[in-house]
């Protein structure tokens, strides 16, 4: 069953928890803190496998979960790291996620491991992040009808790899809060969650040309004469339910070629079978339009199927383009000759005549078609070298972002929001006062317990971060 949209649910492993504990010899009186720190929890990881052609699987396993990290433990050990998990999806799969504009940033801030010893808060008291700016930089495209979406990854080569959803750090263990004024710290921190949301995978044929044009216009004939494929061919529209694809060998040169379901008028707004494979065109490097002889319309059938791609998306109208008349052989050489004629007032791309059947006009078209692909991809790479030219962007800096904050009062209760103190309370341990205290002079630090006062906030204020609350000041 070929499937090529799957909406699936990921989540990345939460980090495991730090503990508190004390080593405990005989003979060694007030030991010192020895409390590990917990695991980090298991990436989500898409691989792009050249064995697989459809999402299908999808259907059955929508839920994709990778391990959690393990919980410290006592003299020092260290909680088990959770395994990640690797996902195989086609090549030329898309991974797309919604995303809803985010106050500090577009996308979650993750955290990069300290090493052993890295001590999360200075002597004096002073917190010490470990927030670092993500390795990757998702394109953001914005759509009137879907809403903003964040490409997650868009797997074009074979083994191509892609952390999609990133698993939570591990909570330290009282061992790291240890200093020359902290000598028995009783606090530890809580895992981090993983990454956790939906998303659409969506998987686009990689191919040098598309095929397009009405239903039963001689698309699958033609793939089947010029390619190995084996599509199903019979004299009804409709014939071609799902996307195939064939390699054509001409002049020691390969091309990938993509046959589409035929489209009809209003294709792009659901008639018909069209709109839900034209994605699979906007890959192609070249589009080849075959356009029946015999129609009573030929400029009007293309104009007709250029609508619809231009209602789809107006790059692919952008494309190089070729078009053919099939079915020749069914008429003589002068209504072939008009049929031309009236192909020529509507566009300026090449024209040809050919019967795929007869094998005539197939060896130019292909000719045609290997040139066109090659200028494409010639200009295709021009273009990427002008966009990676260094273009000086003035902006806030990874660490000004994360170090931002805002404090909103609104119903009594004072919110405070920001990527640092956001991820300190996300691994605060509620049911742990040290753990609550450290949090609050954290934000007494951060000046935030300063701007709660002057907004009006008192000790027993509802102070709430995240998902937590707790009052400004011990009770």
């Amino acid at each position: 069953m070929f499937v090529d949209i799957a909406k699936v649910s990921v989540m990345a492993g939460r980090g495991g928890d730090g503990v508190v504990s004390f080593r405990k010899e005989k003979f060694v009186d007030k030991g010192g803190p020895d409390g590990g720190d917990g695991g980090r929890g298991g990436n989500v990881v898409f691989v792009a496998d050249p064995n697989m052609n459809t999402l299908a699987s999808f259907r059955f396993k929508p839920e994709l979960k990778a391990e959690p990290g393990g919980s410290g433990n006592r003299r020092n050990q260290h909680g088990k790291n959770g395994e990640d998990l690797i996902v195989k999806v086609p090549v030329g799969t898309v991974v797309v996620r919604r995303i809803f504009s985010n106050t500090f940033s577009e996308s979650p801030v993750r955290s990069e491991r300290s090493e052993p010893g890295d001590i999360p808060m200075s002597d004096d008291g002073d917190p010490v992040t470990r927030s670092a700016p993500s390795a990757s930089h998702a394109q953001i495209i914005s759509d009137p009808e879907k809403g903003s979406q964040e490409i997650l990854a868009d797997l074009t080569e074979p083994g191509q790899e892609a952390i999609v959803a990133s698993g939570g750090d591990g909570g330290f263990g009282n061992a790291h809060f240890k200093s020359s004024t902290r000598q028995a710290p009783r606090v530890a921190e809580l895992g981090e969650a993983g990454d956790k949301f939906e998303l659409i995978l969506e998987l686009k044929l990689l191919a040098d040309v598309g095929l397009v044009g009405f239903p039963n216009a001689g698309k699958s004939t033609f793939l089947s004469v010029v390619t190995s494929a084996k599509p199903e061919i019979a004299d009804y529209p409709f014939t071609t339910l799902t996307p195939n694809l064939g390699v054509a060998d001409i002049d020691g040169s390969s091309l990938l070629i993509a046959d589409i379901p035929g489209l009809i008028e209003g294709a792009a707004e659901g008639k018909g079978l069209g709109d839900a494979f034209l994605r699979h065109v906007e890959r192609t490097s070249v589009i080849l339009h075959l356009i029946d002889v015999l129609s009573d319309d030929v400029a009007g059938d293309y104009q007709k199927i250029r609508n619809e791609l231009e209602k789809y998306s107006p790059d692919l109208v952008k494309r190089p383009e070729i078009v053919a008349l099939t079915k020749i052989d069914a008429v003589d050489d002068e209504i072939v000759a008009m049929q031309s004629t009236a192909l020529q007032n509507a566009t300026n791309s090449p024209i040809y005549a050919i019967s795929s059947s007869a094998h005539k006009g197939t060896t130019e078209v292909l000719r045609a078609l290997s040139d066109a692909v090659m200028a494409a991809k010639e200009k295709s790479e021009t273009i990427a070298e002008d966009e990676r030219a260094d273009v000086p962007v003035i902006s806030l800096s990874d660490v000004d972002l994360d170090q931002a904050w805002r404090v909103e009062e609104m119903d009594g209760v004072f919110i405070v929001t920001g990527p640092k103190i956001e991820k300190f309370a996300a691994r605060t341990d509620f049911e742990n006062i040290h753990g609550v205290n450290r949090l609050r002079d954290i934000m007494r630090k951060m000046g935030i317990t300063h701007e709660l006062e002057r907004q009006g906030a008192g000790g027993d204020s509802v102070i709430c971060i995240g998902d937590s609350e707790f009052t400004m000041f011990e009770q």
